[in-house]
């Protein structure tokens, strides 16, 4: 059951919409802004290219390892005061980056930053599930919601590009100081504080540690084969350590947590498990395509921050629009087909850009291909979430969903650490050439690599359903109570398990 909130605030519904969506906006931009910037910083801070992989990688293995228990924390101690709390550490922790005098400090500081983004992305999701309690007003609210989600990455680029380019590579960082000011007013006023009545209080934070340190192992491990080899004791004892904590995170699920963060049973579902690869294989082919696109057209073809961040904007408009028109495709030709051509879309842009070489033309060799792979990556969204919650017991599909969420956040970083080192090493083995010439190979390996993990992930869409089976409502991204009912689910009696 779902217990009432505890205080009552008489603020327009509109105004509770507008809080939520802005800092869920925040969250998402948060993802793309620096990737502008990153030659900058690495400049401006003398870091090495594994040590800049390491300023995207931090916020996003944070953000995913900590999500589902972030959105657990919200549902036991408040969504309110969690709401806060995430707001509030993401704002100090960007303040903290923007001041970063090292790599080491700014890393810590984008680490910090992913878990208020973690804290604070399924607050958003709880507070309008329970302000919202009129289906057809809900259904308004999470689609204004759904659409800020999936314009924040795109807008991150142009508004990343904008501000390094005008102001400095600080400000991608010092921009949310204000923003999150001006919220946490809001939602003191803004918002009311509710829980739900789960009868326990525990979090699985063995659980969330264990898989994210495991990750974080497992990436720096791929990330130091760059400069060492795949058979240094560096490398290799981070994988074990990887591997061993990975497996300790099994454990704890399985056996141990009294209350897990992922009950292992639900990927007894073969369409959840395969739209996870799935979502792993997005991740990274997506973070790959923003990074290694951002990092060419700046060292190779020798664009300006701001001219960067302006050469993004068509590939970002083309995957919102693919993203609002799939949701009405995907009733039109189903799950299957829609995932397969919008990855297959993705695909041919990034094999499009594998062919790049250094000051190729942009509106042939970059403009077109971004736009095709931006439509595709838009077209993706709707199916990957529905084809992952299908056949799911509806006290399971928040659950569902927040894990493909999950899946795409960590296959960026995990995608972005192995296409990192197969650059590296390719632009290494044609040193001879010129540096842009040299460098503009290792991309072209990268997108290479991006493609072919999508073109992997289509090879599994056969596993998933052709049309969304009822029984599993698909919702936005972030579970509460690890897959427990919201307000405007069923408890677990009644939904028959």
């Amino acid at each position: 059951m779902q217990a009432k909130p505890r205080t009552a605030h008489l603020v327009p519904g509109r105004v509770v919409l507008a809080v939520c969506c802005i800092a869920q906006f925040m969250v998402v931009l948060d993802i793309s802004i620096v990737t502008v910037a990153l030659p900058q910083i690495r400049l401006g801070l003398g870091m090495s290219a594994a040590g800049e992989q390491w300023i995207v990688n931090a916020y996003t293995l944070v953000f995913g390892g900590f999500l589902l228990f972030g959105g657990r924390a919200a549902d036991l101690f408040g969504r309110r005061r969690v709401f806060m709390i995430g707001l509030s550490l993401f704002t100090v922790s960007s303040l903290a980056g923007g001041l970063a005098q090292d790599g080491g400090w700014l890393i810590a500081a984008r680490a910090v930053q992913g878990l208020g983004a973690a804290v604070l992305a399924p607050a958003t999701l709880s507070v309008l599930t329970t302000t919202f309690t009129e289906p057809a007003e809900r259904r308004r609210a999470l689609g204004a919601w759904a659409a800020t989600a999936a314009s924040g990455v795109a807008a991150g680029v142009l508004a990343g590009g904008v501000l390094t380019g005008l102001a400095g590579w600080r400000w991608v960082l010092f921009v949310n100081v204000p923003i999150g000011a001006a919220l946490i007013g809001g939602t003191a006023v803004a918002l009311a504080e509710s829980t739900a009545d789960l009868g326990h209080r525990h979090l699985d934070l063995p659980g969330a540690v264990t898989v994210t340190a495991g990750l974080t192992a497992l990436v720096y491990g791929i990330i130091s084969a760059e400069n060492r080899s795949w058979g240094s004791p560096v490398t290799v004892g981070a994988i074990a350590a990887a591997f061993a904590l990975l497996v300790a995170f099994v454990l704890i699920e399985a056996q141990l947590a009294p209350h897990p963060l992922v009950p292992l049973h639900v990927f007894r579902h073969r369409t959840l498990t395969m739209a996870n690869v799935i979502g792993l294989a997005n991740g990274a082919a997506l973070f790959g395509m923003y990074i290694f696109t951002s990092l060419y057209l700046q060292q190779a073809s020798h664009y300006s921050p701001l001219k960067t961040g302006l050469a993004f904007l068509p590939g970002g408009i083309c995957t919102m629009a693919g993203a609002l028109n799939g949701a009405r495709l995907v009733t039109r030709i189903g799950v299957r087909r829609q995932l397969i051509l919008g990855s297959a879309a993705a695909a041919a842009g990034l094999g499009w850009l594998s062919q790049l070489t250094a000051g190729a033309p942009y509106a042939s060799y970059v403009l077109i291909p971004l736009m095709l792979a931006g439509s595709g990556f838009g077209l993706s969204i709707v199916p990957l979430t529905m084809g992952g919650t299908s056949g799911m017991p509806v006290h399971q599909a928040g659950l569902a969903s927040g894990l493909i969420t999950t899946s795409r956040q960590l296959g960026g970083a995990i995608g972005l650490a192995a296409m990192g080192t197969a650059a590296t090493a390719a632009a290494a083995s044609h040193a001879f050439l010129p540096p842009a010439a040299a460098l503009t190979v290792g991309y072209d390996r990268a997108f290479a690599i991006a493609a072919i993990t999508l073109l992997a992930g289509i090879a599994l869409t056969p596993m998933l359903p052709r049309r969304h089976q009822a029984g599993a409502v698909p919702r936005p991204a972030f579970p509460g109570r690890h897959g427990a009912p919201r307000a405007h689910e069923p408890d677990e009696e009644t939904a028959g398990r």
